[in-house]
Formats: structure tokens, C-alpha cells, sequence
């Protein structure tokens, strides 16, 4: 895959787009858009807080949304009720734009709870699975923790990671359906397979830039440094 074909946006609610939203830029969610600039199709991770806008940034840079990838099933990432407030999500995208959304099998209920999407607007998948922007894969990295089905996208040396690493952090496990153990084993276990260089693109603008890379967290960031499940669990308590 060359980086003059690969079409990749990160795009920072409250901020490029959804500026008009009360809550958007308190939540400072980041939504990204993957893309192969030879086919103009691209893939839309986590579309929330205004649906019109994000079709309307990839209609303007030449770019068609085919699907949508959803990291986990919280309503800041795929819309629905947020403690009162309504949040527009994969709801409002299959109404306007409807597309293949792709989830992972273990985060179905979550997600057609909060959407009331029906089992036929999924397209189901597991760790390792691979979908296609345009003719460019995303593979699919299963990274329970935060919830049982969360997962992170890798296309080529980047990884959009949703609510399981931030830069300085990671998601919380102690949200109904979070799983401690689980996340500890993502994190020092599942992403460790992953390459030093590679860039860690979160879902949420929480620490003091906007990307870093695995092997700067490896070093730095005090979550994915723990050294015995023991001790992993007296820190998250």
C-alpha cells in the first residue's frame, strides 16, 4: 500500500466538525476516515455528533463513505442517549447514507441497543478479519476491555484505537460490560505484537498530542508498563 493511495483523515469532534454541538468539544471524540484516493471510496470509523458533516468532508475531498467501522458500542463513538443527551450516530447514517457497518460479533447487542439498528445493517466479524476501503484492508484487531467487543483498526503503520489506548491513557473497565483482565491483556499482550513505530491514532483527544506512536507509550505511559496482572489490578482498583 503507498501513502500517496491511502486517503486518511482524523477529524476532532467539537473542533473540524460538529462545532455547533453543546457537548461535542467536551467529549473531544476524534472520528477518522480511511480511504483509497485511486477507488475515492472510504471507509467512515465511529460517525457521531453530525453525520451531514462528515459525508459533506469526505464529498469535498473527492471521497465516497461505502461503511462504517464502529470501535465499541458507547453513544459518544456510534450515537444514541448520552446521559440525556441525543447524539447522532450510525441511526441518522443509515437513514440519510446507509452502508455495511462493520462490528464486531461480540459488540452486536451493545450496538443495536443503542442505535436500534437491525441485525441485517451489521456485517459481523472476529480478530483478524480484514475490510476493504476502496481496495485498501483494514484489518481488524480485537481488543476487549473497555467492552467486550471493542476493537482497533490497523491499515498500514497506523492504528485507530478507539477507547482502548489514548496517548497517556487508556479506557475506562469500570463501565458496565469493562473486563480489567481483559483490557491488561490488550494492552501488554494483543498490541504488543504490534511494531514500535507504529502510529496510535485514539479515539479521544486526551493527552498531550494528538497521535504518538506504540513504542513512545511503551516507554511513557504508565498503563502498558505494568509488570504482573497483581499489580495491574491494585492500580485499576
Amino acid at each position: 500500500m503507498s501513502e500517496e493511495r491511502l486517503y486518511f483523515r482524523q477529524l476532532l469532534a467539537g473542533e473540524d466538525f460538529a462545532d455547533a454541538h453543546p457537548v461535542a468539544g467536551q467529549m473531544a471524540n476524534f472520528v477518522y476516515l480511511i480511504g483509497d484516493r485511486q477507488t475515492r471510496e472510504c471507509l467512515v470509523v465511529d460517525p457521531a455528533w453530525s453525520v451531514a458533516e462528515l459525508i459533506e468532508i469526505a464529498g469535498a475531498d473527492g471521497m465516497k463513505v461505502t461503511g462504517a467501522l464502529a470501535t465499541h458500542y458507547h453513544p459518544d463513538h456510534i450515537g444514541g442517549d448520552l446521559f440525556g443527551i441525543a447524539i447522532e450516530g450510525l441511526r441518522e447514517l443509515m437513514t440519510v447514507h446507509p452502508v455495511p457497518v462493520h462490528a464486531h460479533r461480540d459488540e452486536v447487542l451493545g450496538i443495536r441497543a443503542m442505535t436500534g439498528l437491525s441485525a441485517g445493517d451489521l456485517e459481523l466479524h472476529g480478530g483478524g478479519d480484514a475490510v476493504l476501503a476502496g481496495e485498501i484492508p483494514v484489518t481488524l484487531v480485537h481488543t476487549p476491555g473497555h467492552t467486550p467487543g471493542s476493537q482497533c483498526f490497523l491499515v498500514g503503520d497506523r492504528l485507530v484505537s478507539g477507547d482502548t489506548l489514548f496517548v497517556g491513557g487508556c479506557g475506562r473497565v469500570d463501565l458496565p460490560g469493562s473486563d480489567p483482565d481483559e483490557m491488561y491483556l490488550t494492552l501488554t499482550q494483543r498490541l504488543a505484537k504490534l511494531p514500535a513505530g507504529t502510529v496510535l491514532y485514539p479515539g479521544h483527544d486526551y493527552g498531550p498530542a494528538r497521535t504518538s506512536t506504540l513504542g513512545e507509550e511503551r516507554a511513557s505511559n504508565q498503563y502498558m508498563r505494568i509488570r504482573s496482572i497483581e499489580d495491574w489490578r491494585a492500580l485499576m482498583s
